[in-house]
């Protein structure tokens, strides 16, 4: 690493100031000589990889490793903000043709340089703001490599002000990135599906971009206002890996997430064991609408031959219109069209034979079926 940073200071001492600032910039000055950021931490990586799309032949390159910032040296007078950034060469059994360097947008990642070396500047910036970067690796045989690990760095521009720097205009204030991402916390859910804790932000967050890791890059697969997101385009069984970014109204991202692994659930409802044994739950369930609203009584049947000891009824809604508003007799929750009733201390044991009624009063925005399934603690029931 210490060889690289002192060819790497060579390069763009010899060059920055004038080749790369005329073909880059235009007029535009070069920026002040930046500190070393970390890259965004990655854990060990356990989702599949698949091929390459495309028709390309032999080894694909290695990923870039060491990516970190390194603005070059500039005189005095910067006015555009710019970040530079430097990594470790790729290896491939042909040889590398170059690099392609993708920058986090409003709208995903876009190839904003395609550098032969490996070091790059990107310009047109807006001063003080963070912005976040990935680089890949490209092989005479039109492969493509991993993408590197990603790495979030402020645009810079020339010496800092003195004696005060005069402020921004606008808002540059990144939300603080969403941390404590956990796998499997929607209710149930088919695909992938994972939670965070909410970020803050100075003026207040809007929404969030949740991306996906592919062969070569990473795709914008939501934007959840909430703190939670699913995937149902995906292979069960299969690991997918994801991060996520906090947004402001001003457009600023937040540095991404850590990144979560996910595992691809089956299908609602939960798979059932095999051989399967017979139901132990009975659902009835009524429910009557008026305009925008509706009630639902839900009667929980013990139809087995043991008491039930603490127990979670789950069903879906059939149409995303429909929402649970207020609940009684059970803790009631709903996560999109995925609903929960856990017990209460006083109705937790169902003996066999008895039952338990519930209910809750909801909105709908001009249908409301009956939900096709029920499950309690994750077994099938019948319907009444």
């Amino acid at each position: 690493m210490r060889f690289l940073r002192l060819r790497s200071s060579v390069l763009w001492t010899g060059v920055a100031g004038t080749a790369l600032a005329g073909v880059l910039f235009g007029s535009a000055a070069n920026p002040a000589l930046g500190a070393r950021l970390e890259a965004t931490p990655s854990p060990t990586v356990i989702s599949p990889t698949p091929s390459p799309s495309g028709s390309p032949t032999g080894a694909i390159p290695s990923r870039p490793e060491s990516l970190y910032a390194c603005p070059p040296p500039a005189p005095p007078g910067g006015t555009v903000g710019v970040v530079g950034l430097c990594w470790a060469a790729s290896s491939d059994d042909v040889g590398v043709t170059g690099y392609e360097v993708y920058q986090l947008t409003l709208d995903g990642f876009v190839k904003v340089a395609s550098p032969t070396g490996t070091s790059s500047m990107v310009g047109s910036l807006v001063l003080n703001r963070s912005y976040t970067f990935y680089v890949v690796a490209k092989d005479a045989d039109g492969n493509t490599s991993e993408p590197s690990l990603l790495i979030t760095t402020t645009a810079t521009t020339g010496p800092p002000p003195s004696p005060t720097p005069s402020p921004s205009p606008g808002d540059v204030t990144p939300p603080t990135s969403p941390t404590g991402l956990r796998d499997y916390c929607v209710a149930d859910g088919p695909g992938t599906n994972f939670c965070w804790n909410a970020s803050t932000d100075d003026v207040g967050v809007t929404g969030y971009d949740v991306y996906r890791r592919t062969a070569t890059g990473y795709i914008k697969v939501g934007s959840p206002t909430t703190t939670w997101f699913y995937e149902t385009d995906v292979v069960t069984g299969h690991r997918y890996t994801y991060f996520v970014v906090a947004k402001d109204a001003a457009g600023n991202l937040s540095r991404p997430s850590d990144l979560i692994s996910s595992l691809a659930h089956d299908p609602y409802p939960w798979p059932t064991p095999s051989p399967t044994p017979p139901p132990a739950c009975e659902v009835t369930y009524g429910t009557w609408s008026w305009e925008g609203g509706f009630g639902t009584q839900v009667r929980i049947t013990n139809v087995g031959t043991v008491p039930i000891d603490g127990w979670t009824l789950r069903f879906r809604f059939s149409d995303s219109g429909q929402k649970v508003t207020y609940g009684w007799s059970a803790v009631w929750s709903q996560e999109e069209t995925y609903v929960s009733a856990a017990a209460l201390p006083w109705n937790s044991v169902i003996q066999p034979g008895a039952s338990v009624d519930v209910g809750f009063n909801g909105t709908h925005t001009g249908a409301n079926p009956v939900p096709p399934s029920f499950t309690l603690n994750h077994g099938v029931c019948v319907l009444g």
